[in-house]
């Protein structure tokens, strides 16, 4: 047990390092080419910063266990969409503020969460439901980029690009390696304590991958970039929810229990209404309501525990 443990541990280690240096080096990059603090974070860092979920679901599609992937993902997406949030709040110690283009954009961010929830009904993703799944991110991804240029913002032609693009490079590698252990060593950790391998990659694995958005909202409120973190948040859950999703069906069409989508699932589409319908509320987040996200996330565990005994 203790091997397993201390696998897991340096495995998951590993991703969040790993996926907080692409993170910071992606940043890097997408600022050289003029795009808006919003779009860096929706778009460019959002595709980073899944790089955990993508990885460790692929893993987990190619070990035979899919079910543990889907169920990391959609559990992550609600630490993000209520912990997270309610974790930048505390820190910040002040009101999150949400710019009005962010809110008019994404008036269908909610609907978007719910085409893998219709499509899985049926406990199956078939490598159709994928390609669906990846077309309907990409399509709203790409309107998000095509209205990202921002032309206040200095076009710079730096001579780091190449350096940056290195590093991100090797600290995506560092992802990989440490997304296979995770997946292997939370399986045969779950095996020992008698719980469920997806109760596993919902709290635990799903806990861990929010790290790097966590830690780059973290730093972007310290220096007023709200928008910055907002973006990211936002961007890393639909991608995973649309086409992290899609990659796993497309590699390896599979079954899972259904109480996925009916109570994880449904928890993730509750937990963008209630963040959606606080953030149209002055256009901002304040600590009650960041109360009430941790106290919906603390409902959010105690559900996924009894459900997966």
């Amino acid at each position: 047990m203790f091997n397993n443990l201390f696998i897991f541990l340096a495995a998951l280690f590993l991703v969040i390092k790993g996926a907080s240096l692409a993170t910071k080096y992606a940043a890097r990059l997408a600022e050289s080419y003029r795009l808006s603090k919003y779009t860096v974070g929706f778009i460019i860092i959002a595709v980073i910063s899944i790089l955990p979920e993508t990885f460790i679901s692929i893993n987990a599609a190619l070990d035979g266990v899919p079910a543990f992937g889907l169920g990391m993902l959609f559990g992550s997406n609600v630490a993000d969409l209520t912990l997270v949030f309610a974790i930048i709040i505390f820190f910040a110690g002040r009101k999150l503020k949400v710019e009005s283009k962010i809110l008019k954009n994404h008036v269908v961010y909610p609907f978007l969460l719910l085409v893998p929830l219709i499509l899985g009904l049926d406990g199956r993703f078939s490598r159709l439901e994928g390609i669906a799944l990846i077309i309907t991110g990409a399509v709203f991804y790409y309107v998000a980029l095509k209205n990202g240029v921002d032309g206040s913002v200095p076009l710079n032609h730096g001579n780091h690009r190449f350096k940056n693009f290195a590093l991100l490079v090797l600290s995506m590698a560092a992802l990989l390696v440490g997304a296979h252990f995770t997946v292997t060593a939370a399986v045969s950790l779950a095996g020992y304590l008698g719980v469920s391998p997806i109760l596993i990659g919902m709290l635990i694995v799903g806990l861990g991958t929010t790290m790097p958005e966590l830690f780059f909202a973290l730093n972007s409120v310290k220096h007023k970039d709200d928008s910055l973190a907002v973006g990211d948040i936002l961007g890393t859950v639909l991608a995973d929810a649309t086409i992290v999703v899609g990659i796993l069906a497309l590699v390896n069409p599979f079954f899972f229990p259904q109480k996925i989508i009916y109570v994880t699932g449904l928890f993730m589409v509750a937990a963008c209404l209630i963040l959606f319908s606080f953030m149209q509320s002055g256009k901002v987040i304040s600590k009650k309501e960041a109360w009430l996200l941790f106290l919906f996330w603390v409902v959010f565990v105690v559900t996924e525990f009894f459900a997966n005994r």
